[in-house]
């Protein structure tokens, strides 16, 4: 049977038999206990490799070539190991322990043998008398020959079976609780994908359905129907970010070197460029991407130091923050929300009649948030007395800055239902103002959403879309979310 030392119990009460390892069994007792086999064991071998034992000190040591000392050492070891699962197997019966006993090739090197005589030559003449030694006239040890061979089969006996009724279940019910996001929500497209951009299975995917998103944005916006081809050249300027690898992998590199700079402080970043090339040249390096070192350092002191041109939106005045100048700010926020039967259909007819003029957009399929929404914010910051939601998206839409419009942008935001995420993101920050600022208003304190396309970042509209959305807009979710079961939804 191997070196594992398989145990045969019965369990007398239960007429049970169990085969388990020594290990299995350690901390168990069993009635009866049948170790056959306890004469078995597995020599440690120059094969072995690595080799284990411990010096006189007690150091562990480790031998990656054996000669014959090193071997002889680790079987030592092995022998004590053994010595310690014999004694597991022989403390475990309540009543009574049958052990096998043969005169094995080498039975001295087995823990059993060793426990009869030490590391002596056991001959099978001899086993007898080693045995009745060991046992000392103790009248608890019982010596016998083993049974002789037989065809003799065991039978156990038939017991008739009852069919007795079909069990009911006494589990109750529980409620539909779940933890959600907001790319856990779904619409119903044509590739029935999340509102995410992750749901590719491979990065070649990827980058298609990437490029076939921003071709249909690209046509919805210059009023074409989805599909349709597009004038712009097909390759971007080698060095530009337009050229650089695209999917989700490069999204999330770049997320990660924003998230970064955040912590250490924009201004920080900005001011110290040695600071920034190192960090991605580290990054780089472990990807192959050696050569978008400048470029990349380059892009991203650009986009820290250069003023972000707000466009005035309902009830907010044009602003033009930079963000290795701001004061106060907060990279990956998080938030969790409490719901309660919240119909994805309902959010989506309150986005859809408030948000980007009640353009056309795919829908939400049907379903019913209940539990928490949880959720990260790229950033947020504080710019003149306004708090700001900002996200960062790395979808190409176009292989020149020509591609990055206002038009194209907010028809990648509605192919990808990206309102729907600074929505909640905004709701989020609205219900943390509430709580933190005495004298708070929604009106004074809410900048808006500021969502930034960084590969247009050198484009006329700086990839960026802004907007505000309407406070009867997240009062109304705000009341959506807080609604009870008990209570009828607003």
């Amino acid at each position: 049977t191997g070196g594992d030392a398989r145990q045969l119990r019965l369990e007398s009460d239960a007429d049970l038999v169990q085969v388990v390892t020594v290990h299995k069994s350690k901390g168990l007792e069993y009635p009866l206990v049948f170790l056959p086999f306890a004469c078995t064991f597995r020599a440690s071998d120059a094969r072995d490799l690595p080799l284990k034992w411990h010096d006189h000190d007690g150091c562990l040591q480790l031998a990656l070539a054996a000669d014959t000392g090193i071997v002889d050492k680790a079987d030592r070891e092995r022998l004590g190991e053994d010595l310690r699962k014999l004694y597991v197997a022989l403390t475990r019966a309540r009543y009574a322990t049958w052990i096998g006993v043969a005169p094995l090739k080498d039975l001295e090197r087995s823990a059993f043998g060793y426990l009869l005589g030490g590391s002596e030559v056991l001959a099978a003449a001899a086993l007898p008398q080693a045995l009745a030694a060991w046992r000392d006239h103790c009248p608890h040890i019982a010596l016998a020959p083993a049974p002789a061979a037989s065809a003799e089969r065991f039978l156990p006996q038939a017991s008739a079976r009852v069919a007795g009724p079909a069990r009911r279940s006494a589990r109750a019910l529980r409620e539909h609780w779940w933890v959600a996001s907001y790319s856990a929500l779904k619409t119903i497209g044509e590739e029935q994908a999340a509102v995410s951009t992750s749901a590719a299975d491979t990065p070649v995917e990827d980058v298609f359905l990437e490029t076939r998103a921003a071709q249909n944005a690209a046509a919805v916006a210059d009023g074409s129907p989805p599909g349709a081809s597009t004038a712009r050249p097909a390759i971007p300027a080698p060095g530009s970010l337009h050229d650089f690898p695209r999917g989700a992998e490069a999204g999330t590199f770049l997320h990660d070197l924003l998230e970064w700079s955040a912590k250490q402080g924009f201004g920080r970043v900005a001011g110290e460029p040695a600071l920034l090339r190192d960090l991605i040249a580290r990054r780089c390096q472990t990807r192959g991407w050696q050569h978008w070192i400048e470029p990349l350092q380059a892009w991203l002191l650009h986009f820290l130091t250069t003023p972000l041109r707000l466009p005035a939106l309902p009830g907010v005045p044009a602003t033009s923050p930079v963000l290795a100048g701001l004061s106060s700010s907060m990279a990956e926020m998080e938030f969790w929300l409490a719901a309660h039967t919240v119909q994805t259909t309902r959010i989506d007819a309150l986005v859809c009649r408030h948000t980007l003029a009640g353009a056309v957009r795919p829908a939400l399929q049907p379903d019913e948030l209940n539990g928490m929404l949880k959720g990260f914010m790229d950033l947020v910051f504080e710019h003149q007395g306004r708090y700001y939601v900002a996200d960062y998206k790395s979808n190409w839409l176009g292989p020149d800055d020509a591609a990055y419009t206002p038009a194209a942008i907010g028809a990648a935001i509605l192919h990808a239902r990206y309102e729907l995420q600074y929505v909640l993101y905004v709701l989020a920050l609205h219900r943390l103002l509430q709580a933190r600022l005495p004298d708070y208003d929604y009106e004074r304190h809410v900048g808006g959403a500021v969502y930034v396309f960084l590969r247009g970042v050198h484009a006329p509209s700086q990839g960026l879309h802004c907007e505000r959305p309407p406070r009867v807009l997240i009062e109304a979710l705000d009341a959506l979310f807080a609604c009870s079961r008990t209570k009828e939804t607003p």
